[in-house]
């Protein structure tokens, strides 16, 4: 299996895309460590491969202690996936300066220090790969995004930062951009809009492949980037969105 003897952190790794990936790392050989706020379902809990640590990203803390839990359960990360992040939508004119750090703390602040907690650990096992799950939002971008939109341009902007910094200790360091990924939260969004079924609709027909994505879409991609398939590949956001940028848009 590609990942045998890797250990991996995934931070919000127990439901949504975060879950999609911790499945496909451990189908792929690699120990896991989940580091969330939320305990873990039984289906994942009883995994003898997977473990977890209870973890509030907004606490400026919470990167050194996921670190030492690391440590203490693995001996050691070989993959850091920085996936938990938040999604408002806010006008401008109605933002907060506390609405927009607390964006920032979560989606890009926690990426960064979590990233300089665990450069030890990974020196010290020969290498590593940290892969950032930004968002095609970090590419383009939807009304009322403001915050949204920049922490995850940001976190493209740091992913070659770290890529150019850390080459030379053997560490990679990839973004994926998701597009439109299944989950409870967007399907409640779809649910939410006036005409659910009509925007179901004008939904899929956005995507080339005529279909909206899995979290083992992005699962898959992580395994990949994570594993020494993707040995020359650094400094890369990889959108994995259905063709879903690729389209232009019709008034027909």
């Amino acid at each position: 299996m590609l990942l045998t003897g890797k250990n991996a952190l995934v931070t919000g790794g127990g439901r949504g895309i975060g879950r999609g990936i911790t499945e496909k790392l451990l189908a792929a050989g690699a120990r896991v460590l989940v580091a969330q706020r939320q305990a873990l379902d039984a289906d994942l809990a009883d995994n003898p491969n997977l473990f977890y640590v209870e973890a509030n990203l907004a606490d400026s803390g919470a990167p050194a202690d996921i670190a030492r839990a690391a440590s203490e359960l693995l001996g050691g990360v070989d993959v850091l996936v920085n996936n938990a992040g938040l999604m408002f939508e806010q006008p401008i004119e109605e933002m907060s300066e506390q609405d927009w750090d607390r964006m920032m703390i979560l989606n890009l602040r926690a990426p960064v220090f979590l990233a300089r907690e665990l450069l030890g650990q990974m020196r010290r096992r020969g290498g590593g790969s940290i892969i950032n799950i930004g968002s095609i939002e970090g590419l383009s971008a939807n009304p009322e995004h403001a915050a949204y939109c920049a922490s995850k341009a940001g976190l493209h902007g740091l992913t070659r930062a770290l890529a150019v910094d850390l080459g030379r200790d053997g560490i990679r360091c990839n973004a994926i951009a998701p597009g439109w990924i299944d989950s409870d939260l967007s399907n409640a969004y779809i649910d939410a809009q006036r005409d659910p079924a009509g925007a179901r609709l004008g939904l899929l027909a956005m995507h080339p492949v005529g279909r909206t994505g899995a979290p083992q879409d992005i699962g898959g991609a992580v395994v990949f980037l994570a594993s020494d398939e993707a040995a020359f590949i650094t400094g890369q956001v990889l959108v994995i969105d259905g063709g879903r940028t690729a389209k232009l848009p019709l008034p027909f």
